[in-house]
C-alpha cells in the first residue's frame, strides 16, 4: 500500500497560495448555459490577419529552433525603436529582453530585485500575480491604496506614507488592471521624485499603454530625472494587438540589470518562441492600424458600460484605459463575491469580484470591455434586472 505523502512537504511558497474565487466562479458556469463572459481579460479580437501571416511564415522559414536568451535581434531593436519614437525612453537593444509575455519580464524582475525580506510596495487594487511573485523571491508586500472618488490614480503622498527602511522597490501598473486607473503626468513626476529621494528601485508596468481613453495622455515612469537607470519598463504585446494566446512581452532595463536577468531569462525558458518573436516584430511594423481600430470598439463599448451602471445607480472610477470598469456594487446590499455568484447563477452573466485583485473591502467588481457589443447590451440589461430584484428583495 503506498503512503500518502503529506502536504506539509510542500515548500512554504507554495502552501501560501490559495485556490482562486475564479475557480468557483467556473465551476458554477459549467452547469451553466448562455453565459455573457464580462470577467476575463482576453480581448474577443483575433489578432489581426499580417501578424498571424508572419509567425505562420516564420514557422514555415525554419524559425524553429533555440534564439540567444535575450530574443531575436531584429526584434529587440524595434522594440528599441519603438520605446525611443512612442515613449521617450532611450534604450538600446542591448539592454532589452523579449519574453514569455508581461508575466515573465515582471517575475524576472522581481527576483533580479527582490532578496528576503525586502518590501515591495504595490498599489491597491491590483493584478494579484504580483503578490506571488514578490512572495516567490522572498519579499514583502506593502500596500498603498487607490480610491474611486480619484479615478484610482495613484498618489506620491499615499506612497510616502507606506515606506520604512526596508522599502527597496516600486511596482506601478499605468493604466492599472483591475481599475484602468491612470496616474496624470504631474503625480508621476511627484511619484519618479520620490522615488529618487528613497534610493527605490522601480518597475513600470506599461502593458495598457496602448489602450488611453478620452484623449488622456500614458507617460512613461523612466523619463521622469534620473530615473531612467532605477528603472525596468515592462510591456507586450497581448492586449493593444489582441495576442495574449502568443506569450510575447519585454522588459527595459538600465545596463547593470541585465546580466542577471538574461541568467535568470534562460533559466525560466531558454528563450522565447522564435516564430511567435517574428509576429511581435509584424505588430510593430504594421499593427497600428489594428490597434487604433480595436481601441475606437473598446471605447464605444465603455460609453455604454458607464451610462448602464449610471442607470443602475451604480458608482465606479472612471478608467483612463485598459480594458475595465472597477463599479462600486455595495449599495446593492449585497458583498461583491456574492453578487457575482449571484448574478452568474440567476443570469448568466460573468463578473469577477474586487477580492480576486487583492483588494478586501470586497464592494468592488470587475468589468470587463471584452465580449461584442450587442452580448455586452444583453449582459448589461440582464445585470440591470438583477440589480432591481436583488434591492426590491
Amino acid at each position: 500500500m503506498t503512503r500518502a505523502v503529506p502536504k506539509s512537504h510542500l515548500a512554504a511558497r507554495a502552501v501560501s497560495v490559495k485556490s482562486s474565487f475564479r475557480t468557483r466562479m467556473l465551476e458554477l458556469s459549467a452547469g451553466l448555459d448562455g453565459i455573457i463572459a464580462l470577467g476575463r481579460g482576453d480581448p474577443d479580437f483575433d489578432t489581426p490577419p499580417d501578424i498571424v501571416a508572419a509567425g505562420a511564415a516564420a514557422l514555415a522559414g525554419g524559425y524553429t529552433h533555440y534564439t540567444a536568451p535575450p530574443g531575436l535581434p531584429e526584434l529587440r531593436e524595434a522594440i528599441s525603436r519603438k520605446l525611443k519614437r512612442d515613449n521617450g525612453l532611450d534604450y538600446p537593444a542591448s539592454q532589452i529582453i523579449v519574453t514569455n509575455g508581461v508575466q515573465e519580464a515582471l517575475l524576472i524582475s522581481i527576483l533580479a530585485l527582490v532578496d528576503p525580506g525586502d518590501e515591495v510596495v504595490l498599489q491597491a487594487p491590483r493584478f494579484n500575480a504580483f503578490d506571488y511573485m514578490v512572495n516567490l523571491a522572498g519579499g514583502r508586500v506593502v500596500e498603498v491604496p487607490t480610491l474611486e472618488e480619484d479615478d484610482f490614480a495613484l498618489e506620491a503622498d499615499a506612497i510616502r506614507g507606506a515606506l520604512t527602511e526596508r522599502s527597496k522597490l516600486l511596482v506601478i501598473a499605468n493604466p492599472n488592471n483591475p481599475t484602468g486607473g491612470l496616474t496624470p503626468r504631474g503625480e508621476l513626476a511627484r511619484i519618479a521624485a520620490l522615488a529618487e529621494e528613497h534610493d527605490l528601485l522601480v518597475i513600470s508596468d506599461e502593458i495598457y499603454e496602448k489602450l488611453i481613453f478620452g484623449g488622456r495622455e500614458h507617460v512613461s515612469l523612466g523619463t521622469f530625472g534620473n530615473l531612467l537607470d532605477r528603472t525596468v519598463s515592462v510591456n507586450g504585446f497581448s492586449k493593444a494587438y489582441a495576442m495574449t494566446g502568443w506569450r510575447i512581452g519585454y522588459l527595459a532595463a538600465p545596463e547593470w540589470f541585465m546580466e542577471p536577468a538574461v541568467e535568470i531569462k534562460h533559466t525560466l525558458s531558454i528563450c522565447t518562441p522564435p516564430a511567435l518573436q517574428r509576429g511581435a516584430l509584424a505588430a510593430l511594423e504594421r499593427g497600428d492600424e489594428a490597434v487604433a481600430s480595436m481601441l475606437a470598439e473598446y471605447e464605444r463599448r465603455l460609453g455604454l458600460v458607464l451610462r448602464s451602471l449610471d442607470d443602475m445607480g451604480i458608482s465606479y472610477g472612471r478608467p483612463g484605459g485598459g480594458m475595465y470598469v472597477y463599479a462600486n456594487i455595495s449599495g446593492t446590499g449585497l458583498d461583491a463575491e456574492t453578487f457575482c455568484l449571484e448574478l452568474l447563477r440567476q443570469e448568466q452573466v460573468m463578473v469577477f469580484p474586487g477580492t480576486m485583485f487583492a483588494d478586501p473591502a470586497n464592494r468592488h467588481i470587475r468589468i470587463t470591455l471584452l465580449s461584442p457589443y450587442a452580448s455586452m447590451e444583453e449582459a448589461l440589461g440582464r445585470m440591470r434586472r438583477f440589480v432591481e430584484r436583488t434591492r426590491q428583495s
